[in-house]
């Protein structure tokens, strides 16, 4: 009998959400927008202290691209982006027909680096095009270095967009990830922290803002009795169903968080005493990551035939899903020739990196078959 998949990250269910969802199938609220959307965009800001405005839309995606469009992107402007991050982080750039300007991480949170940012802006103004955003990622949830990437960000006059898509219950001072920029987004995808099957939100640091992108969300519709437009719009709100799984997924959040922190401690035991491995953790204790991926970094030993495919391999045979980290964007074909500053720092994380089983469903059996796994691969 084959084993059972272990999966890389999916969401449990919390028991909570069922209830929301016949009450909308009852009261045949069954489309974008209604009851349950309202009441999960509350239950966010609650987890917020209120501080900011949300929107509810129908990915994480949605939300950058209506970032941008708030922040008045255009074709032919620039935008600076994280090279080391998932595509959806850089596709909105590309949406609006702006240049995407990538920067390279660096090693301590494997972020965005304040160093390469500032050099980035200081050439694109000589250039004549000063930037129009910046996407800053929180990286598998560990939060960017924050105070320093804002200080330029501010000297500069240049607006942040946190993609906090991974970093939902991240944290850098005590505050939140998702409110330090003028925008946040966050991603409900069935493999993030919580989900509404598929979704995202926008975080704006305002009501103004907030409704902006709703208008814009649901097809810009003017204040008309007939249908009137007058600016383009978009199909990107979420739907009442996928909100209300949100608003019973909201009751398990910090349990999420505690179990995914518990699986990264798990793996730090696990790799203790092995020299090749570096396990991925926060770097003081002003950062406090809600490990949405545990990912370590493994050294080549050609002796030892140790390296990050070998592994993967190794848990592949055993039916555990594992992955290597993201490939940074710049050396995307998508994105090929655009410009990009830094070294090769998100390049050597790519071919060093991978990330592990880690979601909130994961048994004390699968951990111990994934701790097996890692045992007969190294030792």
């Amino acid at each position: 009998m084959s084993k059972k998949r272990i999966s890389l990250s999916v969401t449990q269910q919390s028991g909570f959400e069922e209830k929301y969802i016949q009450k909308a199938l009852k009261d045949s609220w069954i489309t974008s927008g209604g009851p349950n959307v309202n009441e999960f965009e509350n239950k966010l800001e609650d987890y917020f202290n209120n501080k900011v405005s949300i929107a509810a839309l129908n990915s994480g995606t949605a939300a950058i691209h209506l970032a941008l469009i708030l922040l008045g992107v255009k074709s032919g402007d620039e935008v600076i982006c994280q090279s080391m991050t998932f595509s959806a982080s850089a596709n909105p750039i590309l949406y609006q027909g702006a240049i995407p300007i990538f920067v390279d991480s660096e090693p301590d949170t494997w972020n965005i680096c304040p160093e390469f940012l500032e050099v980035a802006i200081k050439d694109r103004i000589a250039k004549g095009k000063k930037p129009k955003a910046i996407i800053a990622v929180s990286l598998y949830g560990m939060p960017y270095k924050i105070n320093e990437i804002h200080a330029i960000a501010d000297r500069y006059e240049i607006p942040i967009v946190e993609d906090s898509a991974e970093a939902q219950g991240s944290s850098y001072k005590g505050r939140k990830c998702g409110t330090f920029g003028l925008f946040g987004i966050l991603s409900f995808n069935g493999n993030k922290m919580i989900t509404t099957s598929s979704g995202g939100a926008l975080i704006a640091n305002s009501n103004r803002l907030k409704d902006k992108a709703i208008f814009y969300a649901t097809q810009s519709r003017d204040d008309a009795i007939h249908y009137e437009h007058s600016e383009v719009g978009y199909n990107y709100r979420m739907s009442n169903i996928c909100a209300g799984i949100g608003c019973g997924q909201m009751e398990i959040l910090d349990k999420n968080i505690t179990f995914r922190r518990e699986m990264h401690d798990f793996y730090k035991r696990v790799f203790e005493d092995i020299n090749e491995v570096t396990v991925f953790e926060e770097p003081s204790d002003d950062y406090f990551s809600n490990y949405w991926l545990s990912t370590i970094l493994i050294d080549n030993n050609n002796d030892k035939k140790i390296d990050k495919e070998s592994l993967r391999l190794v848990f592949e045979r055993e039916n555990i899903e594992s992955r290597p980290l993201w490939k940074p964007m710049h050396l995307q074909p998508l994105f090929f020739g655009y410009p990009f500053y830094g070294e090769k720092i998100a390049e050597s994380l790519f071919e060093k990196g991978l990330c592990l089983p880690s979601g909130s469903n994961l048994t004390n059996d699968d951990k111990n078959r994934i701790k097996g796994a890692i045992e007969a691969f190294f030792y």
